[in-house]
């Protein structure tokens, strides 16, 4: 079994050149993207269509209710099945998508985490109704580490909470006795690059597209049965359609939002492959497909 990893900023091309990649080179595709994760969120995560799902088998889509919270250990089970299911079949594994912070994470390995008593996890829920509170403490007992964390990150922070509070020291003292380990291994790390004016014209085609294919009626839908509270409800697309819906902006505008936060999302991508990743080649798809294929035939 061999794998790859295909990055790059979206609406570049990944998802199609990865099908692409998996037909002709007996592969199964993970991917690893915030919004696809969730049923329900087609449009608005431009997720690979039914015939393409059909075609080859994805990990990492269709997995949570939009009501649940998708995190790296959602994307760990996730590599964790498709590498069972590569090994059962024979198959290799082609990783692709715009969340390559999850990718990173999974790279570099996580350090292993206490178990939590009943009591520490009791304490730490009643402490996180107050978010702010509790950055305050763990600033104070661990102030440099804290400082890459935001007073509006609940997850790192509740989980900051939980080791400190199950094991009195503080959350860098634990990390450093206890290591990161990799989650994957051996797997080449290749970024697809696009002209910024060709990706500009796909990310605004693209926008277009999923306004006319019904992407106001599956978040009026999404809000209906959901809310706007989930986290999955404050994505890109979603964010601004909320705001048609609740007359803000016109159509036009709706279409414009949409177009220049996914270009400013796309921007910020580049900049965190650029700077986080070891890649074992960087280029357009002509060039990626070729090293590509290199590694998987060999």
């Amino acid at each position: 079994m061999k794998q790859i990893a295909i990055i790059g900023s979206t609406a570049s091309g990944k998802s199609d050149l990865a099908l692409e990649l998996a037909l002709n080179h007996n592969a199964l595709i993970l991917s690893i993207d915030s919004l696809s994760i969730y049923k329900e969120i087609d449009i608005a995560s431009a997720k690979p269509s039914s015939s393409e799902l059909t075609l080859v088998e994805h990990f990492g889509i269709n997995r949570l209710s939009p009501d649940e919270n998708a995190s790296v250990i959602t994307f760990i089970d996730e590599y964790q099945r498709i590498r069972e299911r590569a090994a059962e079949e024979e198959k290799n594994i082609i990783i692709v998508g715009g969340s390559s912070f999850y990718l990173k994470s999974m790279l570099d390995g996580l350090s292993k985490i206490p178990d939590y008593s009943p009591d520490t996890t009791a304490r730490a829920n009643s402490m996180l109704a107050d978010l702010s509170k509790c950055h305050t403490l763990l600033r104070s007992i661990d102030p440099l580490y804290m400082e890459k964390i935001t007073p509006s990150d609940s997850y790192r922070i509740e989980k900051m909470l939980l080791i400190y509070l199950e094991t009195n020291i503080p959350p860098s003292e634990w990390f450093r006795a206890h290591p990161a380990e990799p989650i994957i291994e051996e797997c080449p790390v290749f970024e697809l690059k696009i002209d910024r004016a060709v990706l500009r014209e796909r990310i605004a085609l693209r926008t277009r597209k999923m306004v006319h294919s019904g992407l106001i009626d599956e978040v009026a839908e999404l809000e209906r049965l959901y809310g706007r509270a989930p986290n999955s409800m404050k994505a890109i697309g979603i964010l601004e359609t909320l705001e048609f819906l609740d007359g803000k902006i016109s159509k036009y505008e709706l279409i414009e939002a949409i177009t220049t936060h996914t270009a400013q999302l796309a921007k910020r991508q580049q900049t965190f492959n650029a700077n986080q990743f070891s890649l074992s080649e960087s280029g357009e798809v002509d060039k990626i497909r070729t090293r590509a294929e290199e590694i998987l035939l060999h």
